[in-house]
């Protein structure tokens, strides 16, 4: 069995932690074995490969997810790369591409396709497999996982079963509701309904004989560079509720969509997280802090307090799946980010009456990593070192550096940093529209930007 795990979403629900650099599947929030903490993508991975799925495994995301999960995942991860968001129907056929062209699966091989950001037992995963033999013993189109309803709940899709089936554990599919009403989903778990949680399987020819029909490129490479031809809609409208013959495998345990703050704190161990306290009179309420200042509750139950570089939050519990809303009235950057390297966050940015910018970060690159071999068209930087050791390249020169060097970057300058030891420094750019896309990116490896140096 290969395997398509789903990342995308902008976490506009869990703001102000999640960003669209930073989606609520990255959040270190929920606790692990080691006394530390994960987030949903770290544990839905860990899971995946504890089933021993992780090598045949493609992680299917936008371009601005992809150095948050090397850096969560590892730079060994297999991930098919979207040129840009447009649902799940054409994320996942990319990624069948990928798996087709690059990864050479074979048209007969089954492929399960889950969201990264689930939250299940481990034994979830067990079920997923057996979707591979549900799939040829019923000679189905697709094979799913239902979860079977613990209550009547209007925020889930059912999937319903064809009537009098003997077999409750694995039946045929009769047809989908989406999100009912409590007296109608009361009547569809009468009937043996189970929750759509987005998972199902299919052999890999199903989709490529589809891609076929459209004369659209079976190469990974060549189908990006058309990627917009394909439509933009959910796999579930295009192909799940189109398909003839279905069967759905049903799962009995937990399973929760941690997309709000009222359900992601429910899996939380810990009721405060960063520095802050909370009064003894303060019952059912979490507080989450990234920033370097305290934050106290007083006398608050039942709610969530959140402060990170992206804002502050203060919220009921109840109310808090109404953030959405809200906060997409909202148009900044994202404050804080991790990449493949390491990590930055935004400490201020000011922009003045003659159009100049300055934005000031604090940036740290973990210990044998390097940030590329680069440069800018409007800005210089000055970096302050203030923690560990590193090499560090500017034009046709490679140096050592250490806490408290400055080093100046003018307009133009090729320049890249590899840290030795954990490194972080101060940023202080100036120029005109200081954004993220002024970066000619010249090489990724340290060893390529040395060669280039030296030539």
């Amino acid at each position: 069995m290969r395997l398509i795990l789903l990342s995308g979403g902008s976490g506009k629900r869990l703001w102000p932690l999640s960003n669209d650099a930073r989606s609520k599947q990255f959040l270190k929030v929920l606790d692990n074995f080691d006394n530390g903490r994960e987030s949903m993508v770290q544990r839905v991975w860990r899971q995946v490969e504890a089933v021993n799925l992780g090598e045949s495994a493609v992680i299917a995301t936008s371009s601005t997810q992809v150095d948050m999960l090397q850096n969560q995942l590892g730079n060994s991860v297999n991930i098919a790369i979207e040129p840009e968001r447009r649902d799940t129907y054409p994320a996942i056929v990319l990624a069948a591409t990928y798996l087709y062209s690059v990864e050479k699966a074979e048209l007969d091989d089954v492929i399960a396709v889950l969201p990264v950001d689930s939250f299940v037992e481990d034994r979830f995963f067990e079920r997923v497999k057996q979707l591979e033999k549900v799939l040829l013993t019923y000679n189905a189109d697709l094979a799913l996982v239902g979860v079977k309803p613990t209550y009547p709940s209007e925020k889930y899709g059912y999937i319903v079963p064809f009537p009098n089936q003997c077999d409750h554990e694995i039946m045929r599919v009769s047809h989908f509701h989406e999100k009912p009403q409590e007296i109608q989903a009361q009547d569809l778990i009468s009937q043996n309904a189970l929750w759509n949680c987005g998972v199902f399987a299919f052999k890999l020819d199903y989709i490529i004989s589809r891609l076929k029909t459209t004369g659209l490129p079976l190469d990974y490479q060549e189908l990006k560079k058309e990627y917009k031809q394909l439509p933009k809609i959910s796999f579930d409208y295009e192909v799940v509720e189109k398909a003839n013959n279905v069967v759905a495998l049903s799962y009995e345990g937990d399973w929760k969509d941690l997309g709000t703050w009222n359900t992601l704190t429910e899996e939380m161990q810990s009721d405060i997280i960063g520095k802050g306290m909370l009064s003894e009179d303060s019952v059912n309420t979490h507080l989450i802090n990234e920033l370097d200042i305290p934050v106290i509750g007083l006398g608050v139950s039942n709610a969530v307090i959140v402060a990170s570089p992206d804002g502050i939050l203060f919220s009921d519990k109840a109310t808090s799946p109404r953030l959405k809303d809200i906060v997409k009235e909202f148009s900044q950057r994202p404050m804080y980010e991790e990449r493949r390297w390491g990590w930055y966050r935004v400490l201020d940015h000011t922009k003045y009456e003659d159009g100049q910018e300055v934005l000031t970060k604090r940036i740290g690159v973990i210990a044998n990593n390097n940030i590329s071999y680069q440069m800018h068209l409007r800005r210089t930087e000055i970096w302050t070192i203030t923690k560990g050791e590193g090499e560090y390249i500017l034009d046709h020169e490679v140096k050592k550096v250490k806490a408290g060097d400055v080093l100046k970057i003018p307009v133009g300058s090729k320049h890249a940093i590899k840290a030795i030891t954990d490194l972080e420094f101060i940023e202080v750019q100036y120029g005109n529209e200081l954004v993220e896309e002024d970066i000619i990116r010249i090489c990724m490896t340290w060893e390529e930007a040395v060669r280039k140096v030296m030539i």
